[in-house]
């Protein structure tokens, strides 16, 4: 390798980290701006269902892996009817899926609110994804189910 090839191929490297930077931040820009949409969303959501008296669950976590039902602190509605993702009264998005154990047991799940999509489950395996439009609409018409 000569001289000139291993500096073209530096200026190559840069030059392709540079892009994969430039279109992470960018990637991140926008994930970023439809949680906050996401967020407003939600908001609107729990102003109207506190509003009209669409009833609360303590929401229920369940095991990454297993059966686990693990009892949460969490007022709130569930989004899908598998119970995976819910809404608090606190206006917070959560994710629903906790590392199982026996301490988590007895203690109880310790869910920590999460950055809301516009899309429930897309790109996920199972390929049931929802519009977060959809799931709120549900959810306020009673439709999401309480627990199972």
């Amino acid at each position: 390798m000569t001289a000139g090839n291993a500096s073209s191929d530096a200026a190559w490297r840069e030059e392709r980290s540079r892009n994969a930077a430039h279109q992470a931040a960018g990637l991140e820009r926008r994930r970023a701006a439809e949680s906050a949409q996401a967020r407003e969303l939600i908001h609107e959501f729990v102003a109207r269902a506190t509003a009209q008296g669409v009833p609360t669950v303590r929401l229920v976590a369940r095991a990454y892996r297993g059966n686990g039902r693990y009892r949460t602190t969490i007022d709130g509605w569930y989004l899908r009817k598998n119970q995976s993702v819910g809404v608090g009264t606190d206006g917070e998005f959560y994710v629903l899926s906790v590392e199982g154990s026996l301490r988590t047991r007895l203690r109880g799940a310790q869910v920590q609110p999460s950055d809301p999509p516009l899309v429930l489950g897309q790109g996920a395996r199972d390929g049931e994804s929802i519009d977060l439009t959809e799931a709120l609409a549900r959810a306020l018409a009673g439709t999401t189910g309480g627990p199972a």
